[in-house]
């Protein structure tokens, strides 16, 4: 059994700015857990792959397309491959999602 202690694993900021932790990484799936301090953003772009959102903690806007929603602890959002998507930490709090992308993307 491998267990993945997400407080354990170190973060580091990606090419958007904010601090990602990979948490798996194979053929079929990727994992980081985003964490946004209040005030950071990931631009709006689209990746070639289905991806979901499963929110850890904190609050923060999801854009999906057209749609743009305030999210919560618990909340998963889903976008479809080639749709644009952007995550706001908005709320004056910081923002934590798990982000899931199947099949994986090598990074």
């Amino acid at each position: 059994m491998k267990i993945i202690r997400m407080n354990e694993v170190e973060g580091k900021k990606n090419h958007r700015g904010v601090t990602a932790k990979k948490l798996i990484q194979h053929q079929h799936t990727t994992v980081m857990n985003l964490i946004l301090n209040p005030g950071e953003i990931i631009p709006e772009h689209s990746v070639p792959v289905d991806v979901f959102f499963y929110v850890v903690d904190g609050k923060g806007t999801i854009q999906i397309g057209e749609e743009e929603a305030v999210v919560g602890e618990k909340d998963i959002i889903l976008c479809p491959r080639e749709t644009t998507m952007a995550l706001k930490a908005d709320q004056g709090q910081r923002f934590e999602v798990l982000n899931v992308k199947t099949p994986s993307i090598k990074y």
